[in-house]
């Protein structure tokens, strides 16, 4: 034991404690000071009533020292913790998310923690707080569009029925194309990967021109047909419309979801 602790186990401490090791609905932390206190009283040694509770030098050493002054009863509680902070005023809070539903100042696109906190003067884990409580996400954005077509809603059931239920012995395809596609390469070829090694490529490239891809996708199978072409001209997607004809089965009706 540490200098200065001296510790006694009477008869009736020793029944205590040892209670205490074997209530199977004890908590842990009591069953540890019951420990070392038990094998203290059978005159072992540090380095034994530590393998035996599992607890630490400081934590037994702790223990020891708080049996000495307050017996089993000091064992079986925990000293108060000094209170924490108060909570922020509701004032405070009612101010905060009433700011983040506002615009940030200056050219900020949103809110950050960090900025609400500088301007309420709390901390950036208050920010935080009051945020999830209120299921408030100024960094997220999503964006709409409201139809001003006087037919939206029936080209709309037409659009998602199709997508749902599709028509017995159909095809429905999907139709879109992508413009402005860099063709690019880089400057000198790459080695391969092998072992030990990431393969490697050059940090520069070199422009190839542009290509348009028009694709069409099975919205049944998920099977794409595609085709890429140097130019974006009606022709060229006339063009692709021959090829999706070509390839689909003659015996099949063609729905085309195209913008």
């Amino acid at each position: 034991m540490r200098a200065g602790i001296v510790v006694t186990v009477t008869p009736e401490d020793r029944h205590r404690l040892e209670a205490v090791v074997q209530d199977r609905n004890r908590a842990q932390k009591h069953v540890a000071r019951a420990q070392v206190l038990v094998a203290t009283a059978e005159g072992c040694g540090t380095g034994e009533v530590m393998r035996r509770s599992g607890l630490s030098k400081p934590a037994v050493w702790r223990w020891q020292a708080r049996f000495m002054h307050e017996g089993v009863e000091g064992l079986l509680r925990d000293k108060t913790r000094k209170p924490g902070k108060a909570p922020l005023p509701a004032e405070t809070v009612a101010r905060i998310v009433e700011t983040t539903l506002g615009d940030p100042p200056g050219e900020t696109t949103h809110w950050t923690a960090r900025a609400m906190a500088r301007l309420a003067g709390v901390g950036v884990v208050s920010v935080q707080r009051i945020w999830k409580a209120n299921g408030l996400t100024p960094h997220r954005m999503r964006t709409f569009k409201l139809s001003r077509d006087p037919l939206f809603v029936e080209k709309f059931s037409d659009v998602v029925g199709l997508y749902i239920e599709p028509p017995a012995h159909a095809v429905v395809l999907s139709i879109d194309e992508k413009s402005q596609i860099q063709a690019l390469d880089r400057t000198q070829p790459g080695l391969p990967l092998k072992k030990g090694r990431a393969g490697t490529m050059t940090h520069d490239y070199k422009r190839h021109g542009t290509t348009t891809l028009f694709a069409a996708l099975n919205t049944l199978d998920g099977s794409v047909i595609g085709r890429c072409m140097q130019r974006h001209r009606h022709q060229e997607f006339i063009r692709f419309l021959n090829q999706v004809e070509a390839e689909v089965p003659s015996d099949k009706a063609v729905h085309v979801v195209l913008e």
